[in-house]
């Protein structure tokens, strides 16, 4: 939200079902903040307070919506280029068939994503934030009203690639996955406590580079525990397939 991390886009997020129409969709909220204009630390924890507050009311709208038609979200979240959209192309070919799954794809620009995932035969719409750098729960509200899934279904949210502002806005989801690569590094969990801290799964991915690069997985069990003990810890390659059965496991859990 512009008025928490400074994000602004005079265009609105952008949702998009990939050819087949467009929708533009505006903020729902006022910028009545000047930037220029110095504010006391009382005031914009005060502003910050107030939109988060609002967020998390639409959040729960969105929440009970799901449930009432027994739809699972899950809200995907990593720095850019951890491997989300990898995951998910091989998620849905491995497991679609046993129930409908749709996914709403957040992005700054482009449907490039949402293309990807389109070409497995999914149902996706694309959330371009334009400057804003996370999803919040009016921008979910919207792509469910496009998306409109069917009773019983999986949705998967590929948020904005980066570990910061999407920790603090709840979606309304049912789950939330925190994916990270061995080419990142060990210490991710420390240097972003609050994305980590939020977690329901850590999933750390591209296994099969591990032995090309300087990643501790046992360590970095032990940073994700320092953090949130209550996070599960699965490693996996998911362009080989490599471990993929507990990830598909941990979702069938939650139907």
């Amino acid at each position: 939200m512009c008025a928490t991390c400074g994000c602004d886009d005079a265009a609105g997020p952008r949702v998009t079902v990939p050819h087949e129409h467009v929708g533009d969709h505006g903020h729902g909220h006022a910028h009545s903040i000047d930037p220029h204009r110095p504010t006391s630390s009382i005031e914009t924890i005060t502003l910050e307070q107030r939109v988060l507050a609002k967020n998390d009311s639409l959040a729960e709208l969105n929440r009970s919506r799901l449930a009432g038609r027994n739809i699972v979200a899950v809200n995907l979240m990593s720095s850019p280029g951890a491997g989300k959209t990898t995951l998910l192309e091989r998620t849905i070919r491995d497991t679609g068939a046993t129930r409908p799954v749709a996914v709403i794809e957040g992005d700054q620009e482009t449907l490039l994503d949402a293309e990807r995932i389109r070409r497995t035969g999914c149902a996706v719409v694309q959330v371009n934030t334009g400057a804003g750098c996370h999803l919040d729960a009016a921008m979910m509200h919207q792509a469910l009203d496009e998306l409109e899934p069917a009773s019983g279904s999986l949705i998967f949210v590929e948020n904005v690639g980066n570990l910061v502002w999407p920790a603090l806005f709840d979606l309304g989801e049912s789950g939330r996955v925190v994916i990270i690569s061995v080419t990142e590094g060990t210490d991710k969990p420390l240097k972003y406590p609050y994305m980590f801290a939020t977690a329901d799964l850590v999933i750390v991915n591209k296994l099969d580079l591990k032995p090309y690069v300087d990643f501790d997985l046992d360590e970095c069990r032990r940073h994700v525990a320092a953090v949130n003990p209550g996070a599960q810890v699965f490693a996996v390659s998911a362009a080989k397939g490599d471990n993929m059965a507990l990830w598909y496991r941990w979702l069938a859990d939650r139907s």
